[in-house]
């Protein structure tokens, strides 16, 4: 069976593993990442110019803004169970070109239910890009390789959320609201040319097997290691949401004009460096241990935020912000691993839990925000942070080798192999 697997997918791309080419091609991988995911939370660093644009509350304002998220999570459920017989290539490019027509639309509505709908909609193309090219990534490179892949491509997202809040802030600030989203609507045609020129057609998700949806996600979301992995990542971006999304105003009242709310994502840039570490933390700690480590860095990120001083403050978000990628990078990484064959499934699961986390952090926070104020906001965010700690304790360590070019889990001391 797994020799017939294997010869039903798509043959990996034919490059040389050299570090010139290594280069090349990652550095393509974290472009495509980066023209996938802009429009994810560049909203985000212009929040108080549209709540003033609405005139709306902070909470409604917020969670307009990331709705996207909703669309996120069905995208991946929708492509997780159907998208096994779509053309990668095609699949990538399409959704690129059609996430340009709600965000040209966004800036043409000045009603909050017409914008939150688009925003839905661009989570929907978003996803829908972001989990083909995750199964472009597995079937095109040999497994010694993927890895470095995946991080090319988890870069590249980190980079979105660096640059696109920066980019975003200034076009607002320069050209207004609606300059700014036919700027990124230019940006995600970029990146449906770039996929168009850059990436080879394929042909399934997974090789075509009789199985029973049913019984697949049964099975994938019986598994106790995975429904711990869904809690963390569901409480990764519920803190990581309430987080950026909400410190806006924190920032507005020490001070900080819409421009320089841009200038702070630069928060993010010490992530672009550490984010790759998650195959070391995970190598030497095990998943569980790492989690917990890099979630109680988090943490003393977001106490540091309850300062009245922005040097402080903004050294806070740094710190939230590295140890959040890394806890995900590493969460990421477990999920193929403990879901034996049902990957697709699986990361389906973990998409859409991942990001409906995403959208209760900027419903539940706001809410939060508007009636006891930033404080007490923070404090639920340690919360979050604290249970998602406890979810990750029962995590056990995955040793993982390569056999015939195939990452395969290994047994335990005893014998018996990792559930």
């Amino acid at each position: 069976m797994a020799n017939r697997d294997r010869a039903s997918l798509p043959r990996p791309v034919s490059v040389l593993a050299t570090p010139a080419a290594d280069l090349w091609h990652f550095g393509i991988i974290a472009l495509i990442a980066f023209l996938t995911l802009v429009d994810l939370f560049a909203a985000q660093a212009i929040l108080p110019s549209l709540q003033r644009e609405f005139d709306v509350s902070r909470a409604a304002m917020g969670f307009a803004v990331n709705a996207s998220t909703f669309g996120m999570a069905a995208a991946g459920l929708a492509v997780g169970i159907f998208g096994r017989n779509l053309d990668r290539r095609n699949g990538i490019w399409i959704s690129l070109a059609l996430l340009a027509v709600p965000t040209m639309l966004l800036s043409t509505t000045r009603d909050l239910a017409t914008f939150a709908g688009l925003r839905v909609a661009q989570g929907l193309c978003m996803a829908t890009a972001f989990t083909l090219t995750m199964a472009y990534l597995a079937e095109h490179f040999p497994a010694e390789r993927a890895t470095g892949a995946l991080a090319a491509y988890v870069t590249g997202n980190v980079a979105s959320n660096l640059f696109g809040r920066i980019l975003s802030a200034a076009v607002a600030d320069l050209g207004g609201l609606s300059i700014n989203f036919q700027t990124f609507a230019l940006l995600n045609l970029a990146g449906a040319a770039l996929v168009w020129t850059t990436l080879k057609r394929t042909e399934h998700m997974m090789p075509d097997r009789q199985i029973c949806p049913t019984g697949s996600w049964r099975s994938v979301l019986g598994n106790r290691r995975l429904q711990s992995v869904l809690a963390v990542g569901f409480l990764i971006l519920f803190v990581f949401i309430g987080t950026y999304t909400y410190v806006n105003f924190r920032l507005v009242e020490l001070g900080l004009s819409p421009m320089q709310l841009g200038l702070v994502y630069f928060v993010f840039l010490p992530s672009l460096f550490t984010t790759p570490l998650g195959g070391m933390i995970s190598r030497r700690l095990g998943a569980g241990a790492g989690i917990v480590l890099t979630l109680l860095f988090a943490v003393l990120g977001l106490i540091a935020l309850l300062s009245g001083s922005l040097g402080v403050v903004l050294a806070g978000l740094a710190i939230v912000a590295v140890g959040t990628f890394l806890a995900q990078a590493l969460a990421t990484s477990q999920v193929g691993r403990i879901a034996g064959t049902e990957k697709a499934a699986a990361s389906g699961a973990y998409l859409a839990s991942y990001y409906t986390g995403g959208l209760f952090g900027s419903l539940l926070v706001g809410q939060i925000y508007d009636r006891f104020g930033w404080s007490t906001s923070v404090l639920m965010l340690v919360a979050s942070l604290v249970l998602a700690m406890l979810v990750a304790v029962p995590l056990r360590a995955m040793r993982s080798g390569y056999r015939n070019g195939q990452e395969t889990a290994l047994p335990n001391r005893d014998g018996a192999p990792h559930p």
